[in-house]
């Protein structure tokens, strides 16, 4: 993440998060412009970030923000999350190939990043101007260190999918 340590760790949760959003944004729009020679490993980077963020989400800031009374934004940025990890899952799949189809690649980013465009914005709007409220400081030190540099253990799946 290009964000500066500093900010990491001592600026609000609200901003963090909404600058996670754009460097994910940032990766993920790259090629989407017609252009040939889209940047795959920036892509592959920014495809980890938002697991990173959703892990963060899902098991850091919300659970705090649902015991606050935010039960029904949740439940809506979990069902999203579940459509998100399914694109994330078909986009490793396509970088994965033996020949990556540039077509396939740039339809389903382009889907993963309308989604983020109609996602981003209610959680920045509702529950990010919440999180420096009701998180206690050590549970926004974890997100911001998570956010940061951690990785969602392995064979973790978002909420919205587990059976």
């Amino acid at each position: 993440m290009p964000q500066a340590h500093e900010e990491i760790l001592t600026g609000s949760l609200d901003s963090l998060l909404a600058h996670d959003h754009r460097d994910i944004d940032d990766g993920i729009r790259v090629g989407l412009d017609g252009a040939d020679g889209a940047d795959l490993d920036g892509l592959t980077v920014a495809l980890g970030a938002l697991r990173r963020h959703i892990y963060a989400e899902e098991e850091l800031l919300f659970p705090p923000l649902r015991d606050a009374g935010l039960v029904g934004p949740i439940l809506v940025m979990v069902r999203e999350h579940a459509q998100m990890w399914q694109l994330l899952d078909s986009l490793e799949g396509l970088l994965g190939a033996d020949t990556v189809d540039p077509d396939a690649l740039r339809a389903t980013r382009a889907e993963l990043f309308e989604l983020l465009q109609r996602h981003n914005p209610k959680e920045e709007t509702i529950l990010y101007p919440q999180a420096d409220a009701v998180l206690t400081p050590s549970r926004a030190s974890q997100v911001r260190a998570f956010i940061a540099s951690e990785e969602p253990p392995e064979g973790w799946v978002c909420q919205g999918l587990r059976r």
